[in-house]
């Protein structure tokens, strides 16, 4: 099989995974949002608007990852499915999650264990938090590098960086 057939069958896999870890990300932030919110017992500043700015990172992903799914499926020729727009979308969702995980691991001084318990309100869900945030940004980046390898060859073989991303 060629490339591009490998690009048909795992681009609606990387995105319906991305898409399905950023659902459990936004469940969890939009859940501890609430109760930092209602509560006002978070440990820190940063970790509370950390946690929103993990909370927007899910809504962007899923919102625009679901677009991006849609467009793979109903306009395969679109500007939308073109190697330089999926550049541009990775790229800056792939910025969102690589900050958005370093920071609420920053603010949770790099760990959670049982220890912990005392002194973060809930510790088990900001673990979970962390957990899914690397998981996500791992798999943007994955679709990331995957795009700028298809980008390259694709730019070889005379398509350019506007070219479809299936060609």
């Amino acid at each position: 099989m060629d490339f591009g057939t490998y690009m048909r069958m795992g681009h609606p896999i990387v995105f319906s995974l991305i898409i399905f870890c950023s659902i459990i990300e936004l469940s969890i932030s939009a859940w501890l949002t609430s109760r930092f919110t209602a509560s006002d017992n978070y440990f820190s500043l940063a970790e509370r608007d950390r946690t929103r700015f993990l909370l927007f990172t899910s809504a962007w992903t899923i919102v625009f990852s679901g677009l991006y799914l849609f467009y793979f499926f109903c306009l395969p020729d679109g500007v939308w499915d073109s190697v330089a727009f999926h550049i541009f979308f990775l790229f800056l969702t792939w910025a969102f999650w690589t900050a958005g995980a370093a920071s609420i691991t920053t603010a949770l001084s790099g760990e959670l264990n049982r220890n912990s318990q005392s002194i973060y309100a809930y510790s088990v869900q900001l673990n979970a938090l962390q957990g899914f945030a690397w998981v996500t940004e791992a798999l943007v980046t994955f679709a990331l590098l995957t795009v700028l390898i298809r980008g390259i060859t694709a730019s070889r073989r005379g398509y350019g960086i506007r070219g479809p991303l299936m060609a």
